[in-house]
């Protein structure tokens, strides 16, 4: 405890001592106070602040570096009490603390009040630059300098200019200022007042501030108009530098205005006669043209047929063979080609082309070439469940039908026949070519079959319900296989059809080369016939009843057929 109490003892002893050597503290330290110069000596001014002893100020205080003290005795000036007395009795004044908290109390009236500042930008620190407020040292960060990226602000340094204070904290001593707040306000004045000048329509000149890809941003005198790709040109344009360039003047139209979001959309082409005028006259459906491909997408391609004008030829116009097919595998890029004119609709700006209609129909040529009954050679491309495709000559693909492959096997039979990529020999059975089918037979190449367009059949050797000498072929257990005449067509007999009675169905009754009557009942989808015995019985029964009386008048049957042979012999 006495230890305790020596210390503070010689703690109020030591502030006694300091007191009488500096002076007692009057309340005037740390304070703003207006005193009179009443002499200049050599870098020192003497000033009288109404207390008992004077004041001396550095000269220097009184002028920006560089510059000479313009203070003179008599002139009322603002200090700022350090210490109310020093060493050698005298007041320690300081005029820049004075200028500081004058432009403190002067910052903050101007930040309450929202309103610009003076300042110079004297000096280049970590992530901006130091400001000179008048007394006030504010920091300004690189991204307040301009509204947009400055590389080099040596020309902004030491040049008075208007700043925006945005934060200050006089505790801390920290302000911070914007030069580009005051640019951004300066030019929403200026485009305001430039906007309410313009006119939707208006042609004016402007320069070309910057390009994307999308495209330029035109300055029209302070306010910046977007001048997009599209109306550029009529033509296509990739990318605006096809066209103009940074620092460009260009002539451009005033297509649209929003006076609220204050954004401007510029035009070229609106100055251009427009070549859409009379299109329709110039480009008549059905007319062959020449274009240059400018463009390909998944869905088609664009054709230019004159600059400004141009045309979509859709992915299903362009190949008769290629379905399913990407544009690109088909034209390419700058490649000239021939189209036909589909459609053409001036009010939507479209016209339909097609690049195939300007080529001959693969299956219209084809059946030209290859008319029903010819005999050509192709690849199998494909075996499916019901057939095999055949590559043509012209791009073009027949199928095969199963029940057209191979007689006397059924069609899952016949279909393992074949194979992917094997050549075959078929027979044009019919072309279709609005429906774009070809139907091939390979099974009418076998020696006996009917011949395909012309021969025994559709001659008129071979009519339904004529009777025919026919020869037994091969013996089957559903029937026989037959040939009409020496070397006719190729048929078969069912069962069921080789007699009435139960007894005569039997086809192993019949050996091969037997020859016997029958009766053409029909002709199946490759004109093959098919014979009855059956058939020919139950004719040959009709006729007789039908001259020789019936049983009903009491003849019988026996009686009917003998006159019948009978009358056949006499002739």
């Amino acid at each position: 405890m006495a230890t305790i109490t020596a210390d503070r003892a010689g703690s109020e002893d030591f502030a006694a001592l300091l007191d009488e050597t500096l002076g007692a503290d009057t309340g005037f330290a740390g304070s703003v106070v207006t005193g009179k110069v009443i002499r200049v000596d050599d870098d020192v001014a003497v000033v009288d602040v109404g207390l008992k002893s004077e004041g001396r100020v550095p000269l220097k205080e009184f002028a920006a570096p560089g510059q000479k003290a313009e203070v003179k005795p008599g002139d009322l000036i603002e200090l700022f009490v350090e210490r109310y007395e020093d060493r050698d009795g005298s007041i320690v004044l300081s005029r820049e603390k004075a200028r500081r908290e004058e432009a403190w109390t002067n910052l903050e009236k101007s930040f309450q009040a929202n309103q610009r500042v003076n300042g110079v930008i004297f000096g280049r620190v970590k992530g901006g630059f130091t400001v000179d407020l008048g007394g006030a040292v504010a920091f300004l960060p690189g991204s307040q300098v301009d509204i947009r990226p400055v590389r080099d602000v040596t020309p902004l340094m030491g040049m008075p200019q208007p700043f925006q204070v945005l934060k200050m904290d006089r505790k801390r001593g920290n302000i911070v200022v914007s030069r580009r707040a005051v640019l951004e306000e300066t030019r929403a004045e200026q485009r305001s007042g430039l906007i309410q000048t313009l006119t939707e329509g208006q042609t004016v000149d402007g320069v070309v501030k910057n390009i994307t890809d999308y495209g330029a941003f035109v300055d029209l005198g302070g306010i910046d108009g977007l001048l997009h790709v599209t109306d550029m040109s009529y033509k296509r344009v990739n990318h605006p530098s096809e066209v103009i360039n940074i620092g460009d003047t260009v002539k451009v139209q005033i297509i649209r205005i929003n006076r609220d979001t204050q954004r401007i959309s510029l035009g070229m082409k609106q100055l251009e006669s427009d070549p859409w005028e009379g299109v329709a006259a110039k480009y008549p459906v059905g007319a062959k043209l020449t274009g240059t491909v400018t463009n390909i997408t998944d869905y088609g391609a664009f054709v230019e047929l004159e600059p400004g004008i141009e045309g979509l030829v859709h992915v299903s116009e362009m190949s008769w063979v290629k379905k399913n097919v990407h544009p690109g595998k088909i034209v390419s890029t700058s490649q000239e080609v021939d189209v036909i004119v589909l459609e053409v609709d001036s009010d939507k700006r479209r016209i339909s082309l097609g690049l195939k209609q300007a080529q001959s129909n693969p299956w219209g040529a084809f059946a030209e070439a290859h008319p029903v009954g010819s005999v050509v050679e192709g690849e199998v491309k494909n075996a499916t469940e019901f057939g095999l495709f055949v590559g043509l000559p012209g791009d073009v693909d027949g199928m095969v039908h199963m029940s057209d492959i191979a007689w006397g096997i059924s069609g899952e039979e016949a279909l393992h026949l074949h194979r992917k990529g094997e050549n075959v020999q078929v027979v044009v059975l019919d072309v279709d070519v609005e429906k774009e089918r070809i139907s091939l037979g390979i099974k009418q190449l076998e020696k006996g079959a009917p011949a395909v367009g012309g021969g025994v059949a559709a001659a008129g050797s071979l009519k339904k319900n004529d009777v025919v000498t026919v020869s037994v072929l091969e013996v089957r257990d559903n029937g026989l296989e037959v040939q009409a005449g020496e070397d006719g067509a190729t048929g078969f007999i069912k069962r069921a059809d080789l007699g009435r009675d139960r007894d005569e169905q039997r086809p192993e009754r019949y050996q091969v080369g037997q020859k016997f009557d029958a009766m053409v009942t029909g002709f199946d989808r490759s004109k093959k016939p098919s014979f009855s015995v059956k058939a020919m019985q139950i004719a040959e029964e009709k006729e007789a009843v039908a001259q020789y009386g019936s049983s009903d008048s009491g003849a019988s049957l026996g009686d009917i057929l003998g006159e019948a042979l009978k009358a056949g012999k006499k002739d």
